[in-house]
């Protein structure tokens, strides 16, 4: 393991995140709210440490990075990212304490949205939108912002990181033969979508600056919003159903649609994972919508409403968005267990939401009916099929293995929660939406509620949750195995 090499790297990437506190810093500086100097101080201190790092460890001439480096240089990117990112929150009082401050920066980065904040509005607008654009910069970072800046001289690496996220994914295919320009594709498409959503928010009556915010937050799939309840707020059927929509199509893979722009080609019900993914919203949705019917439970709202809000809802939580319109911790049990089993579900492959991922979810049912047509026909040679392909067993295996982890480390972290003196339901949820990057869970960590009353500890647990999430489980857990520190 070269750390010399990784740490370099990491330096290029702190002074990226230092250049990137202009931004907010200016929106400091014009609303005034105060903030401006703790911004000033954590930009100042990020592009030192990138420089300190740049220095110290000095690399000259071409490199290669290997696919252990690689992992290694995103954890450590990672975990930077998040430690510098909690500088504005901590310098500026709205954090109270190291744990929370880093709490709120993974959330951030992680695209989670869980937060520790009881009175947003509260909040200088300068920190707020330094919040949403964490969101906006991880939500793209985890498909190709380290692809790259790795590409210069680790392009088979980087190519090999995103190509892991999930079988079958189309995006792991090259769009171009150079990932460096698949990378360009990519971010302009994000940049493209972005601004169509800023302009169509804007033109339902937000504000400029909530515009960009719920923009950032909406196509990364983070949900950070600048209101105490979120979308609800607006109490609009135009920007809930705007939101919805985009919501949905962030959750979707997204080169689909550098295809749809450039070749004027739809390629979305060409895939197996995205017909499965719109099934389970539109399936998930009606049923939340009878179930809310038939309890009566908006007795002075129309059909058309009941829809939206359990759509809206259906989709926040699939998409791993975190958006509340309503305060669904109020629902009956079984909307309440819809939306938890949705936890689990997250969008597609390629996209910026977390969780399993439809690809996998597609795979695991497609290999449990294979294997009971085994059972009927034993001598029969079956594969999975994934797009019309067979998927080689090596890949089905890997996607037992990834749910099986999955399932693993959210039993353990729900008891560690437990222990924490949370509630069952609250212990349960609140593993499921950090490990799921998913953001708002049930009972004390709901819709209407936040993450403030965890324990210092608990925090920072959630937050290295949140992280194996976001990084796909084998990206951090490989560094676990001492075969990996060898030369």
């Amino acid at each position: 393991m070269r750390i010399r090499l990784v740490m370099w790297l990491a330096g290029k990437v702190s002074l990226l995140l230092g250049l990137s506190m202009l931004v907010p810093l200016g929106i400091s500086l014009y609303f005034k709210d105060g903030d401006s100097l703790s911004l000033l101080y954590s930009m100042l201190a990020a592009l030192a440490v990138g420089i300190a790092l740049l220095l110290i460890f000095k690399i000259k001439g071409e490199f290669y990075l290997r696919q252990r480096e690689g992992f290694m240089f995103v954890t450590v990117s990672w975990l930077l990212a998040a430690i510098l990112g909690s500088l504005p929150y901590y310098l500026s009082g709205v954090c109270p304490d190291i744990s929370s401050a880093f709490f709120e920066s993974m959330s951030g980065f992680t695209t989670t949205g869980a937060s520790i904040f009881t009175n947003v509005e509260a909040v200088p607008r300068g920190i707020l939108f330094w919040r949403s654009l964490t969101h906006w910069l991880g939500g793209m970072g985890i498909v190709v912002l380290f692809v790259a800046i790795l590409s210069g001289g680790a392009n088979s690496s980087g190519f090999q990181m995103y190509k892991a996220e999930a079988p079958g994914n189309s995006l792991s295919e090259k769009i171009t033969p150079k990932i460096s320009d698949t990378s360009k594709i990519l971010w302009i498409t994000y940049v493209v979508m972005s601004f169509i959503l800023v302009l169509l928010l804007f033109g339902g009556g937000m504000s400029l600056y909530d515009s960009l915010c719920h923009a950032f937050a909406t196509m990364a799939t983070g949900g950070f919003s600048t209101k105490n309840i979120s979308i609800g707020y607006y109490d609009s059927a135009y920007i809930d159903w705007v939101t919805t929509v985009f919501m949905i199509l962030a959750g979707s893979n997204l080169a689909a649609f550098y295809v749809l722009f450039t070749k004027k080609q739809i390629s979305f019900w060409k895939s197996d994972e995205f017909k499965f993914y719109i099934l389970v919203i539109i399936t998930a949705t009606l049923l939340i919508t009878a179930n809310l019917l038939t309890n009566n439970f908006y007795p002075d709202k129309s059909l058309a409403d009941v829809i939206r809000y359990s759509a809206f809802q259906v989709a926040s939580i699939i998409t791993t968005t975190g958006y509340a319109t309503t305060d669904f911790n109020l629902w009956p049990s079984f909307s309440q267990l819809a939306l938890f089993i949705l936890l689990f579900f997250g969008g597609c492959s390629g996209s910026t939401s977390g969780a399993i991922k439809m690809s996998r979810i597609v795979v695991l049912l497609k290999n449990t009916f294979v294997e009971l047509a085994r059972l009927v026909h034993p001598k029969v040679v079956r594969s999975v099929k994934f797009n019309r392909r067979s998927l080689p067993p090596t890949l089905v295996s890997n996607v037992l293995q990834f749910f099986t982890i999955y399932i693993f480390l959210f039993f353990i972290g729900s008891l560690v929660m437990a222990a924490f003196g949370m509630s069952f339901t609250s212990a349960l949820t609140s593993v499921a939406s950090c490990l799921g990057n998913v953001g708002p869970g049930l009972d004390t960590v709901g819709p209407m509620s936040n993450y403030s009353a965890v324990a210092p500890f608990g925090k920072v647990f959630l937050s290295i949750y949140m992280l194996l999430g976001r990084l796909e489980l084998y990206t951090v857990l490989v560094l676990l195995v001492p075969a990996v520190w060898k030369k």
